[in-house]
């Protein structure tokens, strides 16, 4: 079992940035993939960036290309997703997941392949 926490949620105008962090309980964190995933108000799950285990291989939706970027720190078990020039689109509840059944060298963008699960943390973008 793996315990996600997920922090550095909040409230920021548009334009602005925020830094999320996901602290993995486990010390084979490098052994998981992991991937951001969020929900909007009304709308379902998305993915939003995925990072293969090493950190060699990132996956980013289409939506948060150039703006995002996902990286993680295997000696500290956090997986960060860097988030700038923020869209009131992209307020929602972002949350972490980590997937042991990958391969070493990818990582996945489908939620149902994640096997952990983050409760999440707000992320609200006025305008």
């Amino acid at each position: 079992q793996v315990q996600l926490v997920e922090s550095g949620g909040g409230l920021v105008q548009a334009g602005g940035s925020l830094r999320l962090a996901c602290a993995a309980s486990k010390a084979t964190f490098s052994r998981y993939a992991m991937g951001w995933f969020r929900r909007g108000p009304g709308k379902e799950r998305e993915f939003v960036a995925a990072i293969s285990r090493s950190g060699g291989s990132t996956y980013y939706a289409d939506s948060v290309k150039g703006r995002f970027t996902i990286s993680r720190d295997n000696s500290k078990n956090t997986v960060y997703l860097q988030m700038n020039s923020l869209k009131p689109e992209d307020t929602a509840v972002y949350s972490c997941a980590a997937d042991f059944r990958n391969s070493a060298y990818s990582a996945s963008t489908i939620p149902l392949n994640y096997d952990y699960w983050g409760q999440g943390t707000q992320v609200t973008v006025s305008s």
